[in-house]
């Protein structure tokens, strides 16, 4: 069993290729990489939307200050900012929303938040860095192409209104108990399908 948690912990942190080689221009230039990565993700996944704004960004249609590009993904500027360097994580191929994201493309984004996590803070002068993903209408997600977002944060900046909500703590009665064991039984049933597609693909 603590093997196969292993593989599966191994199989979503190994990223197929990275770089932390900055880009040398400021602004956005079309890019082939989500093409020729076609392969390594699902074959009939589109690798741009003509009606995405961040496929737009990405084939160099609507420039945007880039702060970093590799093979994978970039980082933007957000046009909208919450906060003074507030910027967004894109990968380079169309997903629409994190769940549907291949978890070497989430791996390969999430690997880059310290590195630039760190130079936004530094740049704008914070201490601190939300990081967050909005994943689906209802949680507030307006552009349909997976994006984590980084906003750096200063002490009593008081972005979020639920910064000064109070939390509840949690009853551990029946009902969360069964909520925590159908979770575990959808993980389970999760990872074994991702195990015999790993297995199919062998």
């Amino acid at each position: 069993m603590e093997v196969r948690r292993l593989a599966i912990l191994s199989s979503h942190l190994c990223p197929s290729r990275s770089g932390y080689f900055p880009a040398r221009s400021s602004t956005l230039s079309a890019s082939g990489c989500a093409s020729e990565r076609r392969s390594v993700l699902d074959s009939s996944h589109e690798s741009f939307r003509n009606d995405c704004v961040f496929c737009q960004i990405i084939r160099g249609e609507s420039p945007l200050l880039k702060l970093y590009e590799d093979d994978m993904s970039l980082c933007i500027l957000d046009t909208s900012p919450l906060s003074r360097g507030h910027s967004l994580i894109i990968p380079k191929s169309h997903f629409s929303s994190l769940d549907t994201t291949p978890p070497s493309v989430v791996a390969a984004m999430c690997s880059k938040v310290p590195f630039i996590g760190n130079a936004i803070m530094k740049a704008t002068g914070s201490d601190s860095f939300n990081l967050l993903v909005n994943n689906g209408a209802a949680a507030g997600q307006v552009i349909f192409h997976t994006h984590i977002h980084i906003i750096p944060r200063k002490t009593w900046d008081c972005l979020w209104t639920s910064e000064s909500l109070h939390r509840r703590p949690l009853k551990l009665d029946q009902e969360t108990s069964g909520l925590a064991n159908r979770v575990r039984e959808l993980l389970i049933n999760i990872s074994e399908v991702s195990k015999d597609q790993v297995s199919s693909l062998s």
